[in-house]
């Protein structure tokens, strides 16, 4: 695949500049989603999708005006939530959605089964027997409306030397496993199964061309074209096999990383994304696309332990996932920053070395990226909204909605 380049606009010490300067006037820490940017995201996922719906995936986002936005776009259509508890609070106003997760919520399953309108519009994910005699335990078939459900398939890669690659998500892995569980469902009252799901995480959340690391990009190109390969034959017949049983709404796969990939599989009806529109640093080591940096944050210099180190307040916003480097926030601008080997980014300060560090006095500021897209929004109540070299508004965040789902 062909290297994506990023617009010029988007790229370098200009662009943190001019955020800098529309910023001019609050005092951080803050969050900002530059406009701009999201736009250019937004349509560069639905051309990279190529005519196939993407479902907006809210727990990479957890931002309900923007996911409000992009559902009035052309090109997308749908959530995927990633508890019960916050799929209830979005269907108010969203007509489908569906819980990327299994649930055993039972507050939440018994304001599902009991609230019509509700019912009709949200799809829990199941991949077991157990996980509907969770719901059965909250309220029986006759007594609540039907559930309707959604069967996980497991997308990993059993490959051969290498053993399992991807994540360790639903036990259904094989054509004949897929059978017999659609089969167990459809013949359960009180639930009706509607659609499929299969997220490949090891082909759209491995970087290919990961930065620094040129052997672990050729290996992860290596294990992708495979992967594609085996999952499109064993998923289309994994599709066919439980649409021979009943009808399916909905196919669901992929992620921002494999929008392409997915995309061209006949089998999937719709790709699941949202990272992609506020590009995190997690994507500066993909080959085929590029996003822009919409969401940032900045945070204040505060004190200085030594005249060539400076000491920003708090830092330590750090991604899940294995614990490494590339899970801390990216320092953006200044450029020249980079942290203390032995505290790194702290909970409440965060020393700052290298050649800006220097001149960096109280008062300053430094921009960072976070590496995932929306754990950001659990540390800010609200994102400011840039357009050109002004803030147009606030966005409030889930957390400054006073929700916290997870």
């Amino acid at each position: 695949m062909a290297t994506s380049t990023l617009p010029a606009r988007f790229r370098g010490a200009d662009y943190w500049r001019r955020l800098d300067a529309a910023t001019a006037e609050l005092d951080p820490p803050f969050a900002v989603l530059q406009l701009d940017a999201l736009r250019h995201n937004a349509s560069d996922m639905v051309r990279r999708a190529a005519g196939m719906p993407i479902r907006v995936a809210s727990k990479s986002l957890r931002v309900r005006g923007v996911i409000e936005q992009l559902l009035a776009l052309p090109g997308y259509h749908g959530v995927l939530a990633y508890t019960l508890a916050e799929a209830l609070w979005l269907a108010e106003t969203v007509d489908d959605v569906v819980v990327g997760y299994p649930s055993v919520d039972r507050a939440s399953i018994r304001r599902l089964a009991t609230t019509p309108e509700l019912a009709a519009r949200i799809t829990l994910m199941v991949d077991a027997p157990d996980q509907l005699d969770v719901i059965d335990a909250v309220l029986k078939p006759g007594q609540r409306e039907s559930i309707r459900v959604c069967l996980e398939l497991d997308a990993s890669w059993n490959a051969p030397v290498l053993g399992h690659l991807g994540v360790w998500r639903s036990p259904v892995h094989g054509v004949d496993e897929a059978r017999a569980l659609a089969g167990y469902i459809v013949d359960r009252a009180g639930f009706d199964l509607v659609g499929m799901m299969a997220y490949e995480a090891q082909i759209a959340g491995v970087g290919n061309r990961p930065i620094g690391k040129p052997v672990d990009g050729a290996i992860n190109r290596w294990m992708q074209k495979q992967s594609i390969a085996e999952l499109h034959e064993r998923r289309g017949a994994a599709v066919a096999a439980v649409r021979a049983l009943t009808p399916l709404e909905f196919v669901n796969g992929g992620g921002t990383g494999s929008l392409e990939s997915t995309s061209s599989d006949a089998s999937v009806t719709e790709i699941a994304a949202g990272s992609g529109i506020f590009g995190g640093h997690l994507f500066d080591n993909y080959e085929h696309f590029a996003p822009a940096p919409a969401a940032a944050f900045a945070l204040p210099i505060v004190r200085k332990a030594t005249a060539d180190t400076a000491t920003m307040l708090g830092g330590g916003w750090v991604a899940s996932g294995p614990p490494d480097v590339d899970r801390l926030p990216q320092l953006a601008w200044p450029e020249g920053l980079s942290f203390v080997a032995r505290e790194m980014a702290g909970e409440v300060q965060s020393p700052l070395t290298g050649e800006a560090a220097g001149r960096l006095r109280p008062g300053d500021r430094v921009w960072l990226r976070h590496t995932k897209s929306g754990e950001l929004a659990e540390h800010v109540n609200e994102f400011a909204l840039i357009d050109g070299d002004r803030v147009l508004g606030m966005m409030p965040s889930y957390r400054g909605e006073g929700k916290a789902f997870l």
